[in-house]
């Protein structure tokens, strides 16, 4: 039933009572009143039944799409994992969707993963939340995530064994070259540089020229040059 039929019940009501009128007595005229009476009442309740329901609708759609907590980004909530399905403490890094229907990017506590999650998805930390904060339950690990966690481990691990290497490498180039030293000196062999002393000398004359000490050669000679002087009897070469 809608309006239209009541307004046609209430239209033939009128022509009734007004050919009551004329003629009061008349029993068909006064039982199609009643009958016209009792229909307008019936569609009046039906309507009001109707439009009751349609606002309970409407408070109730409007209720579900509010959210009941207003998120914003840097927000610490319950989140649920995919993984499991369990909830675990999160932090709430950016908000997008629309009003009606928001979506939440947030990354777990205590981990680098991101998941994006509905409203429904997302509830606020129990008030008991900061005496269990010494204790925060721990996710399952995905197999990705584990995965990755023993590449870096192995890759971490390589890198300290080569550096290990090479330090034992460096330590024992450093021994054989003072131990050669050693033998050397006992021998009576100057090593320029071991006792401290550089293998390039210069005399106190400040003339002298530059030697190297401990090769067993003497200083070298510096031959003067001098400039030709072209004499008119020099011939050319044939």
């Amino acid at each position: 039933m809608d309006t239209t039929e009541l307004e046609t019940y209430q239209v033939q009501l009128s022509q009734v009572e007004l050919a009551l009128q004329t003629d009061s007595e008349n029993a068909e005229l006064l039982s199609l009143r009643s009958e016209l009476q009792e229909l307008i009442s019936l569609t009046q309740q039906s309507l009001a039944q109707a439009a009751s329901s349609s606002r309970a609708d409407s408070v109730r759609k409007t209720a579900n799409s509010t959210p009941s907590h207003t998120w914003t980004a840097g927000s610490d909530c319950l989140a649920k994992y995919s993984g499991d399905g369990s909830w675990y403490p999160a932090r709430i890094t950016s908000v997008g969707g629309s009003a009606e229907n928001p979506v939440y990017s947030i990354m777990f506590k205590g981990y680098n993963t991101t998941e994006l999650v509905k409203g429904g998805e997302i509830k606020p930390l129990p008030a008991n939340h900061q005496e269990k904060a010494t204790a925060p339950s721990k996710r399952k690990l995905t197999k990705a995530e584990d995965e990755e966690r023993d590449r870096k481990k192995k890759r971490n691990e390589k890198k300290l064994e080569v550096k290990a290497a090479k330090a034992k490498e460096q330590l024992a180039k450093q021994a054989t070259w003072q131990k050669f030293a050693k033998k050397s000196e006992k021998k009576g062999v100057h090593i320029a540089g071991v006792a401290g002393t550089s293998i390039f000398k210069t005399p106190d004359n400040p003339l002298g020229r530059v030697g190297v000490t401990g090769s067993g050669k003497g200083m070298t000679e510096v031959a003067i040059r001098g400039k030709h002087k072209f004499a008119p009897t020099d011939e050319p070469n044939a």
